[in-house]
């Protein structure tokens, strides 16, 4: 994992790509329909916002984290939506100033935070480099809605080396949330990076194998591409298995996006 202060830069940098698609958008595109059923622009927007907010808190009061979690616990499957929901409703511009001011808190937060801290979360505890790696895999993933939306294709960065490490660290995960038993073995991994590098994870000898572009594994990964329409190869049946059930978020299974055509 990268350190922490390149992983703050590189967070700044892919809200800051998100940014130029929604800062020129009338009011009324925010309420654009977004790939996500029921999502708006807004709920995007709002979504992002609001996490960046709550892992605010978490980084800097603790107590205060731990109520939001036990007044959240009754309602745990719809929590998340209905607070982007009130967020939605935001007039867009504020909405715009208020993403701004969290995810620019959250960096001064966690660079302040004390080498070996573990943060509070809705899950485990997390450290400071783990939490702004998942807001990075979130504001890419988002991001990548609104750009759908608005028929923007992203250039790919190197910042998406953070999002394939979730989606492989996350592997036993999506077997787990959906009760079933993760595979004994190590998969190897290797992703083509959008400057020609090979990134690996996993050993090299390992019968069960992923190639295929870091872009295509990191749409597969969130869950906003159906596997049928990436350019991903598995070699194994447990590998092939995987790759249609792969979900770096938390949470439970992920319902996906039907494939082009169907």
């Amino acid at each position: 994992m990268a350190d922490l202060d390149t992983l703050l830069a590189d967070f700044d940098a892919e809200c800051a790509t998100l940014d130029d698609l929604v800062a020129p958008l009338a009011a009324d595109d925010w309420a654009r329909q977004t790939p996500a059923a029921g999502w708006t622009i807004a709920h995007q927007i709002g979504h992002l916002t609001w996490t960046d907010e709550v892992s605010v808190l978490a980084a800097t009061d603790a107590a205060a984290f731990t109520d939001l979690v036990a007044a959240a616990a009754p309602k745990a499957l719809t929590f998340v939506d209905e607070a982007a929901e009130e967020a939605a409703t935001t007039p867009p511009a504020d909405l715009l100033a208020r993403w701004r001011t969290g995810r620019t808190d959250l960096v001064a937060a966690l660079a302040a935070a004390p080498a070996g801290t573990k943060l509070p979360w809705f899950g485990p505890p997390m450290s400071p480099a783990s939490m702004v790696t998942a807001r990075i895999m979130e504001t890419w993933a988002h991001g990548q809605d609104v750009a759908d939306t608005l028929g923007v294709v992203r250039a790919p960065s190197n910042r998406l080396r953070h999002i394939a490490h979730i989606g492989v660290r996350t592997r036993n995960f999506a077997y787990q949330v959906r009760g079933q038993q993760p595979p004994a073995e190590e998969f190897r991994v290797e992703l083509t990076g959008p400057d020609g590098d090979v990134w690996t994870w996993g050993p090299e000898d390992a019968a069960q194998r992923v190639t295929g572009t870091a872009a295509d594994f990191c749409l597969l990964v969130t869950q906003r591409r159906h596997r049928d329409d990436l350019a991903l190869t598995a070699t194994g049946a447990d590998a092939a298995t995987w790759l249609t059930i792969a979900q770096a978020f938390a949470g439970p299974p992920g319902t996906g996006r039907d494939a082009v055509g169907n």
